[in-house]
């Protein structure tokens, strides 16, 4: 199996460098499955039904989100309608699931997503929830698991590998927009901190430089907005499992606005 994980769609720009790459990205890397995260989607600030059916159209198959999933709350009765996932470990009572398992060519696979505690308000422990997920999954029979883990810290998506190493296919950090370069592959278990935004990459996390510089200087809020113009970005994992839900490869994938998606890093094995 071969599934294409793509890092924080944010707004608009983030729209149009996917529509532009997606299609043939897949076709030319025999792409099975395309998970997305897109709490950014619509204007940086999370999903509208109109933007989750664009990036549908261009390919994606699952939406995963993170904190800012309920920024449009028009998208609550649409949690049940797509193959979308809001942080699994939110109360219970709150809209949506946490998880889902996908089938596509007679494979199955899970995906989870989950909320790191670092700065995130009130959830519930990710560490202790996901346990008892991998272990239910696991006891459906279900091999192939992918865990979109949207955390601010590195140090909690690093745990969380060393906590599920041999246990799950791929961890795929979200959140911070930057990516890193730490893609390696532990016991069988694929993991990057963060798989970086796709979007503008002149600005400050996708988001206009004015309002972010702001905050920072006086720590006032301003509202963020996304730059007419800029630079765009399309950054993604690809993930390899085996049919005994072992990661076997992962490559990072990066296009620059007109340019043609490259390999900028492989996998490595500690």
């Amino acid at each position: 199996m071969r599934v294409l994980f793509i890092g924080d769609i944010v707004a608009k720009p983030g729209r149009e460098i996917l529509k532009k790459h997606l299609a043939v990205l897949k076709k030319e890397m025999n792409i099975d499955i395309v998970i997305a995260n897109c709490e950014n989607l619509a204007h940086g600030f999370g999903m509208t039904a109109k933007t989750i059916d664009e990036v549908i159209l261009y390919g994606v198959d699952i939406i995963t989100g993170g904190n800012h999933s309920w920024d449009k709350k028009e998208i609550n009765p649409f949690y049940d309608s797509y193959n979308m996932l809001r942080p699994i470990n939110f109360p219970d009572g709150v809209c949506g699931r946490g998880s889902l398992v996908f089938e596509k060519n007679l494979q199955k696979l899970a995906v989870v997503n989950l909320l790191g505690h670092y700065g995130m308000g009130m959830v519930e422990n990710p560490f202790n929830m996901i346990e008892k997920e991998v272990q239910r999954l696991q006891n459906e029979g279900i091999k192939n698991i992918i865990i979109d883990f949207h955390a601010e810290a590195t140090s909690e998506k690093n745990a969380l590998l060393f906590m599920l190493k041999s246990k799950v296919s791929f961890i795929a950090g979200t959140h911070t927009h930057i990516g890193t370069d730490d893609l390696l592959i532990k016991d069988g278990t694929g993991y990057v901190s963060d798989v970086g935004l796709t979007g503008c990459m002149d600005g400050i996390i996708g988001m206009d430089i004015d309002a972010p510089i702001y905050r920072f200087k006086t720590g006032i809020k301003k509202n963020y907005d996304i730059p007419k113009k800029c630079k765009k970005i399309f950054q993604a994992i690809i993930i390899d499992i085996d049919g005994n839900g072992r990661c076997i490869d992962a490559k990072k994938i990066k296009a620059y606005d007109d340019q043609a998606p490259v390999i900028t890093m492989e996998s490595v094995r500690i």
